[in-house]
């Protein structure tokens, strides 16, 4: 049976694995364990899935609560995908940000998962990794 609870001090090694068995770590700096502390460290709304003590799922959020959710990292891990888990991590996380507008940027392989649950697909997000690239 899947349980789901909200959990700050979620451990990073934990959130390392899971997000290695979910793929997302091709996406995610897993070599560095200083950031990988960071991103747990920094998320002010983490809720995970477990598997009775084994983590199967994560979601990250950064959020201000009334306005704005940026839905950072949804990771299950394969073997739990198509069970539900990451669509229920994603309802406990607008539950807990109700007024906020949830936003989230897909991974490539998921682009197709999320309209079919009920997301809205946008075309107005914009990137800047390098400070040197802002004119």
């Amino acid at each position: 049976m899947i349980t789901y609870q909200l959990e700050p001090n979620l451990s990073p090694n934990e959130f390392k694995d899971v997000l290695v068995k979910s793929t997302l770590s091709e996406r995610r700096p897993i070599d560095d364990s200083e950031r990988i502390k960071a991103m747990v460290d920094n998320a002010n709304l983490i809720i995970t899935a477990r598997d009775n003590d084994k983590l199967v799922g994560v979601s990250r959020s950064i959020t201000d609560f009334v306005y704005c959710t940026y839905l950072s990292d949804l990771a299950v891990d394969e073997t739990y995908q198509k069970l539900g888990i990451g669509k229920e991590l994603i309802r406990l996380t607008k539950k807990e940000t109700p007024q906020a507008t949830l936003i989230l940027l897909a991974a490539p392989a998921a682009e197709h998962y999320y309209p079919h649950i009920g997301m809205t697909k946008t075309d107005v997000c914009f990137l800047l990794k390098d400070i040197n690239d802002l004119k």
